[in-house]
């Protein structure tokens, strides 16, 4: 399939007055969470909040800074998330995907809104019979 791409917008919802980074974000529904790099990382000023652990694709577990808090705008959908704090580009994993309800279309390589609710996202939830 190749390589899936996205223009994405980061902040920090914390200081408005600091502009949105626009970001070119590869996609990757294998990843779970978003991930930023350092140097946008210090030109949104975002918080290093904890340490989480990762393993990497050759099977090493480190301990890489998680930060935020992070809004991520694509085309007319938001969410809020945070990050782990590495690599040298922007991942965008499922998480963040479909909290905005985002959809990956194969043949064009790129993601766009569902389609089935282009105006407003959408979720799947369960909830327990109140009786």
């Amino acid at each position: 399939m190749g390589l899936i791409h996205a223009d994405i917008a980061i902040s920090n919802p914390r200081q408005p007055e600091l502009q949105a980074m626009q970001m070119r974000a590869l996609v990757h529904t294998g990843a779970i969470t978003l991930c930023v790099p350092e140097h946008v990382a210090v030109q949104l000023d975002l918080q290093e909040m904890e340490k989480r652990e990762v393993t990497t694709a050759d099977g090493k577990h480190l301990a890489v800074p998680y930060g935020g808090p992070i809004q991520l705008r694509f085309q007319n959908r938001t969410c809020f998330t945070g990050a782990l704090l590495l690599g040298d580009s922007v991942l965008l994993g499922a998480v963040p995907m479909e909290d905005m309800d985002l959809v990956i279309e194969t043949r064009m390589r790129t993601i766009t809104v569902n389609p089935e609710g282009p105006n407003i996202p959408s979720a799947l939830v369960k909830s327990a019979d109140e009786t």
